[in-house]
């Protein structure tokens, strides 16, 4: 295998239930890639299992050619997840919520570099939020806050983004900021690998669309029109045998994608 991603006969099992069944899936470097589908397909979770978040089961993983089981360059590998607030509860400013992604490139509690100043002065530029780097995190908005994760990860100067629903319970005009932020790294070169349940503003930078249902990858190819999305979804469906499907409680709080 080669390339920034490459999964083969990637199996998880989540509370003795297999959530994804021999996924396949080769990211090459630059390419927008959007990971969609209804919730409980396993979109998060193919993330989450990707970066080292969620144990695998069965199959391989490599990133930039590396398996994950020996991956340690985790400053080339950006993630931001789902519907985390960038505050967590402790007081603290948008720079230093956005410093605090330098921490892979520098050693603990040593003072930022000029290189760090450069690099977060950047991501805040990047998602439009220069003016608010005084301003404590718990007062901007949920797609600030969002904002303010993507520069995070990207004041660590990664090679490859993972977003986890970065659009979710935002309003048009911050899912556009979001979209504008994501266009210049795209315009960088940057691989961005996006889970989604709908697109929206971000729908023209995308490259190449993925779509799970229950675990199966059931579309690879073309960018689709979110309507087009559930029709892959709802085939596969019509696909599966009549047993009764019985949600874990894991589907809603820990692996809603």
């Amino acid at each position: 295998m080669s390339g920034v991603v490459d999964v083969r006969g990637l199996r998880v099992v989540i509370a003795g239930r297999p959530v994804l069944h021999d996924v396949d899936l080769a990211v090459p470097a630059g390419q927008f890639v959007a990971l969609m589908g209804a919730n409980g397909s396993g979109k998060s979770t193919l993330v989450r299992a990707v970066t080292g978040l969620r144990p695998v089961a069965a199959g391989e993983v490599e990133l930039f050619g590396t398996p994950l089981s020996r991956f340690r360059a985790w400053h080339r590998v950006g993630y931001v997840p789902q519907r985390t607030g960038a505050a967590s509860g402790v007081p603290a400013s948008v720079r230093e919520v956005v410093a605090s992604g330098r921490l892979g490139r520098r050693r603990l509690l040593t003072p930022l570099s000029g290189a760090d100043r450069r690099a977060v002065a950047d991501a805040l530029a990047v998602v439009g939020l220069t003016d608010r780097a005084a301003d404590s995190v718990a007062t901007l908005s949920g797609g600030q806050q969002q904002r303010v994760l993507i520069a995070r990860a990207l004041a660590g100067e990664p090679e490859v983004f993972f977003l986890d629903e970065p659009t979710a319970g935002v309003d048009l005009p911050h899912q556009q900021a979001l979209a504008d932020s994501l266009g210049v790294l795209k315009e960088r070169g940057a691989t961005i690998v996006l889970v989604a349940h709908e697109l929206g503003p971000l729908a023209p930078l995308v490259d190449r669309a993925v779509v799970l249902s229950h675990g199966d990858v059931t579309y690879d190819g073309a960018p689709l029109a979110d309507t087009d999305v559930h029709v892959h979804h709802h085939a596969q469906q019509a696909r599966h045998d009549h047993t009764p499907h019985v949600g874990s409680p894991l589907d809603t709080l820990q692996e809603p994608s």
